[in-house]
C-alpha cells in the first residue's frame, strides 16, 4: 500500500480527535443520556496518544513519550467500554480505564524503557487493544429492539473490525525476523493498520452519534405517548392500543376488558392539601396500579383524576377480580403529606366486549356508567357494567 505511516498515524489522530470534539458537542443536548461524555474523553484520549507517538523516533527522551501515548491510548479504550456500558444500563465499573491504563504502562515501561523490544511491545499492545475492542464489540452484539439494534451492531461491528485488525498486526510482527519492524517502516501492515484504523474509528463515531440519535428519537417518542405526572400512558396512546386489540379480538374472537378508576373526593383533596399533593397521589395510584396488573396489560391515565385499563383476553369476571386487588392494595396505602396522614380510595367500573361490545367508546361508555354506580353506593368498591344491566331490567 502506497500511503505514508506518518500521515496516516497524523490523519488518524486528526481524526479521532474531530469526532470526539462532535461527540462532546451531541452530549450537551443528550439531556440526561450516559455514555456520551465517555465515549468524547476516550476519543480524546486515543487521539492524544497517538498524536504523542508521532515523534518518539526524533525527540531525544522520546520513549517516555511512547509510553504516555499507549497509556492514553489505554484509557480512551478503557473509557469507551465504560461509556457502551453507561448508555446500555446507566452503570458502569470507574476502575476500568485504571486498570487498563496501568496494564498498558506497566508492559510499555518493561519494553520501552527496562528492556527495549519493539517486537515485543507491539505484540503485547496489540493483543491488549486488541481484546479491549472485543469486549466492546460483544457489549453491543446484544439482541436489543430496532432500530437501535441496526446502531449497536454498526458500531459493535466496527469495533471488531479494529480487534481483528490488531490481531493480525500482532501475528505478523510475532512471526517476523528480528530487528525488521519500526512503527513508521513502510512494511505493508502499518500503513494497512492506520488506513484501516481510521475508517473504523469514522464507523465508530457514526455509530455512536447513530445510537444516541435512536435513543433520544425513543425517549421523545415514549414522552409523547406517556403522561408526564405518573408516567402511565395518555389518552391517546391507549386510543391507538385499544384500536389495535379491538381489531385482534375481532380477528381472534378473543374478550377484552375495561377498568375506570376515579380517586374518591379528589376535589376534597386539593382543596384541603394543595395541588401538590393530588398530584402526589395520583402518582401513588399509578405506582400502585402498575405493580398490580398484568405485564400485558394497557395503564393509562385518561383525564384528571380518572385512570382506565385495558385488559386483552379478559372476560369482566376475572377484570373484577384484578380491579377489587387494586382497589384493596391502594386503600391499604398511608400517605403523609407535613405530619398529616392521608388515606384515599378509588372507586372503579368494569365492563367488557362480552357486554359492551368491542368498540372503545362503547367499553369507555359501559365501564364509566358502572364506576358511577359505585360511587352511588358508597364508593370505595368496584362495580361490573354487568350488574347495572340487570339492575335495569329489573
Amino acid at each position: 500500500m502506497n500511503l505514508d505511516s506518518r500521515t496516516m498515524m497524523v490523519m488518524m489522530s486528526a481524526l479521532i480527535l474531530l469526532f470526539s470534539g462532535l461527540l462532546t458537542l451531541a452530549g450537551l443536548h443528550a439531556g440526561n443520556t450516559r455514555g456520551v461524555q465517555h465515549w468524547a474523553l476516550g476519543g480524546l484520549c486515543i487521539g492524544l496518544g497517538l498524536g504523542f507517538s508521532y515523534p518518539q523516533q526524533e525527540l531525544p527522551g522520546s520513549s517516555w513519550v511512547l509510553v504516555l501515548g499507549a497509556t492514553l491510548a489505554a484509557t480512551g479504550i478503557g473509557l469507551q467500554f465504560n461509556g457502551i456500558q453507561a448508555f446500555k444500563t446507566g452503570l458502569c465499573n470507574k476502575y476500568i480505564p485504571w486498570l487498563l491504563a496501568g496494564l498498558v504502562f506497566i508492559q510499555s515501561i518493561w519494553f520501552v524503557i527496562l528492556h527495549p523490544d519493539i517486537h515485543s511491545r507491539v505484540v503485547a499492545n496489540s493483543l491488549v487493544f486488541a481484546l479491549c475492542n472485543a469486549a466492546c464489540a460483544r457489549a453491543l452484539f446484544i439482541r436489543i429492539e430496532q432500530p437501535l439494534r441496526t446502531a449497536y451492531w454498526f458500531t459493535g461491528g466496527s469495533f471488531a473490525v479494529v480487534a481483528m485488525m490488531l490481531l493480525l498486526r500482532a501475528a505478523i510482527v510475532f512471526l517476523s525476523p528480528a530487528n525488521t519492524y519500526g512503527l513508521f517502516s513502510q512494511a505493508p501492515i502499518n500503513p494497512a493498520t492506520f488506513f484501516i484504523g481510521s475508517m473504523a474509528q469514522m464507523c465508530l463515531a457514526f455509530g455512536f452519534v447513530l445510537m444516541l440519535n435512536y435513543r433520544l428519537s425513543a425517549d421523545l417518542q415514549k414522552l409523547a405517548l406517556s403522561d408526564a405526572l405518573t408516567g402511565a400512558l395518555n389518552r391517546r396512546s391507549l386510543e391507538q392500543e385499544a384500536a389495535r386489540l379491538s381489531a385482534r379480538c375481532t380477528r381472534t374472537g378473543d374478550a377484552l376488558a375495561i377498568m375506570m378508576i376515579d380517586v374518591d373526593h379528589f376535589k376534597s383533596i386539593n382543596d384541603r392539601y394543595g395541588h401538590p399533593v393530588g398530584d402526589e397521589v395520583l402518582r401513588r395510584l399509578a405506582a400502585v396500579a402498575q405493580k398490580t396488573i398484568r405485564s400485558d396489560d394497557y395503564f393509562a391515565r385518561y383525564g384528571g383524576e380518572e385512570f382506565c385499563i385495558l385488559l386483552p383476553s379478559t372476560i369482566e369476571k376475572d377484570a373484577w377480580t384484578l380491579a377489587d386487588r387494586l382497589r384493596q392494595n391502594y386503600a391499604a396505602l398511608i400517605m403523609e403529606f407535613g405530619g398529616d396522614v392521608l388515606r384515599s380510595t378509588i372507586s372503579i367500573g368494569v365492563s367488557d366486549s362480552v357486554h359492551a361490545g368491542l368498540e372503545f367508546t362503547s367499553l369507555v361508555a359501559a365501564a364509566d356508567q358502572a364506576m358511577y354506580r359505585a360511587k352511588q353506593e358508597g364508593r370505595n368498591r368496584v362495580v361490573m357494567h354487568s350488574f347495572c344491566l340487570s339492575q335495569v331490567n329489573i
